[in-house]
């Protein structure tokens, strides 16, 4: 059993950044392969950014990829997803979760689930 709780997010102004973080609870953390996903309200929840156990492989969707960066701390039972140039249309609840396969985006495939972590891009 892996508890993931998210913090982090807050209100920004466009162009500007915030790094959420997930800690997770459970000795088996570092086996997990890690992922954050998104909902924008009246949207479904989309893929950002995952990234595999040892941290060595990581995979975003286009819509982030070169702004956003995941990263893990195995010894801290956290995973971080550092979002710069930040936009409006990045306004979402973040979620991150944990998938006992290898890294993947396909949301069903995720084991686990955090509670979410609310972030407000203005213009």
């Amino acid at each position: 059993q892996v508890q993931l709780v998210e913090s982090g997010g807050g209100l920004v102004q466009a162009g500007g950044s915030l790094r959420l973080s997930c800690a997770a609870s459970g000795r088996t953390f570092s086996s997990y392969a890690m992922g954050w996903f998104r909902q924008a309200p009246g949207k479904e929840r989309e893929f950002v950014a995952a990234i595999s156990w040892s941290g060595s492989s990581t995979y975003y969707a286009d819509s982030v990829k070169g702004r956003f960066t995941i990263s893990r701390d195995n010894a801290k039972n956290t995973v971080y997803l550092q979002m710069n140039s930040l936009k409006p249309e990045d306004t979402a609840v973040y979620y991150c979760a944990a998938r006992w396969r290898g890294i993947g985006y396909i949301q069903d495939e995720y084991d686990y689930w955090g509670q979410g972590t609310q972030v407000t891009v203005s213009s």
